[in-house]
């Protein structure tokens, strides 16, 4: 993965580099002989003044000429004629002359440089100069040309890669920007930071956790706006019945009247038993504070004793393992099981007995709730355990939140809610829990 950090670095110090570089290519452009020709004080315009005064006015006048620069520049000069031969004296003197001829495979304390000047009468010059090279070098540092040269340099440089690396910044947290105003409008689309989580660095990462989130979002807020219409619905019924045993109440007599109270009644215990569960199904929602241990076998006792009391008719069999560790929270895990025991009690057939089982697999732990009842089709396993959700030809009383308030209870405790038919009939329900793992509080 690229890392944002990696990137900003490496712009950094190839900026830099490249700064360094680049002025280094200067420095040595700036060292070319033709440069130094062109824009040395002392040697612009020498050739054609010095033309013209050997032309004009003889040797003499271009000799003195040669040594007033000379102790102006402190710059060596000897011009040599078409025939090879020294035109004038020159300033070079034959002691140095010497040492250069001496030391031609070392280096010299001077630069040389020639250049050839063509005058207005046809003849053609020779210019050989020796700048010493602390003259050099003291010009170059006068000169404000390189300075200048270079500052612009690391102005551009630095400029171009500041922009490119702002821009691939900012453009990426612009887009998140938005994506967070759409979050909030409710309007946010999944792919409006699909290129932005091809991306290889953390800002790509975040683009990713941030559609992870809106997804969920997303769907929290389509399954509140749902359940709020399945409650609505599934309430509207109740209280329809309710206004209709009120209505016949008005109007009959009180011998009738009578009779319709038991039915009220009736309607008054669905609707409350409805409200329950709805506000059941809310409060999983909720923060149910910390985790603690959980005893199972003391919560299968329980459901066991409960299950005698309202269905004496029904055996409960109990199948545990002695070590089931396990974090989380006993009253939601309870009313979980408490739900699927209930569940299995409608269908189950008197003489057969419902079995409890609480295993450990792996790493996993395995509470399960068989009935021998009719099972459930195969296209409906999936649906079953969503709020509200009835399998059609279903007959039983119910709302259709047993299964999803022990669905939500195991996704609380970091697992899922498991629905099969038995391979040898009936009905299982299983609460996949990892032992002893850190509950989920999302």
């Amino acid at each position: 993965m690229r890392s944002l950090f990696w990137r900003i670095l490496a712009t950094f110090w190839l900026a830099i580099a490249l700064v360094a570089g680049l002025s280094m290519l200067l420095g040595r452009a700036l060292n070319q002989d033709a440069w130094i020709l062109s824009q040395h004080p002392g040697l612009d315009g020498l050739d054609q003044q010095w033309a013209e005064l050997y032309e004009q006015r003889g040797e003499r006048a271009a000799q003195r000429f040669l040594e007033e620069r000379k102790r102006q520049y402190r710059i060596d000069t000897q011009v040599i004629g078409e025939n090879g031969l020294p035109l004038v004296k020159g300033t070079f003197p034959p002691r140095a002359a010497a040492f250069e001829q001496r030391n031609r495979d070392r280096p010299l304390p001077w630069r040389q440089l020639t250049t050839e000047y063509s005058s207005a009468n046809g003849e053609t010059y020779l210019f050989i100069y020796r700048i010493p090279h602390p003259e050099l070098a003291a010009w170059h540092r006068d000169s404000l040309f390189w300075p200048l040269s270079a500052l612009i340099i690391a102005l551009v440089v630095l400029t171009l890669f500041s922009l490119l690396l702002t821009l691939s910044i900012t453009r990426p947290l612009d887009r998140l920007r938005g994506a967070v105003h759409d979050l909030g409008q409710t309007t946010y689309q999944q792919n409006s930071l699909a290129r932005l989580a091809t991306r290889r660095d953390e800002l790509g990462l975040l683009a990713k956790d941030f559609n992870r989130m809106g997804e969920r979002l997303q769907g929290l807020i389509g399954s509140q706006r749902q359940l709020l219409r399945d409650v609505s619905h599934e309430l509207r019924s109740p209280l329809a019945r309710l206004r209709i045993a009120l209505a016949l109440a008005e109007r009959a007599e009180p011998a009738e009247r009578e009779k319709l109270w038991p039915r009220l009644n009736q309607e008054c215990d669905r609707l409350e038993a409805l409200i329950s569960e709805i506000l059941e199904l809310a409060r999983l929602d909720a923060d149910p504070g910390a985790a603690q241990p959980i005893e199972i076998a003391t919560i299968l006792a329980k459901l066991q004793d409960d299950a005698r009391l309202s269905a004496p008719q029904q055996q409960v069999l109990i199948e545990s393992d002695e070590a089931l560790p396990l974090q989380g929270w006993p009253d939601m895990l309870e009313r979980a099981l408490d739900n699927l025991l209930r569940n299995a009690l409608r269908f189950n057939p008197g003489d057969q007995p419902i079995e409890i089982s609480a295993q450990r697999v792996g790493a996993r732990l395995h509470l399960s709730v068989r009935d021998h009842g009719p099972g459930a089709a195969e296209e409906y396993l999936q649906e079953l355990g969503k709020p509200f959700f009835r399998a059609p030809g279903q007959s039983s009383p119910g709302h259709g939140l047993g299964l999803a308030i022990a669905r939500r209870a195991a996704q609380r405790h970091g697992g899922e809610l498991l629905l099969s038919n038995h391979p040898n009939g009936g009905f299982v329900a299983t609460l996949d829990l990892p032992c002893a793992a850190q509950p989920n509080r999302a």
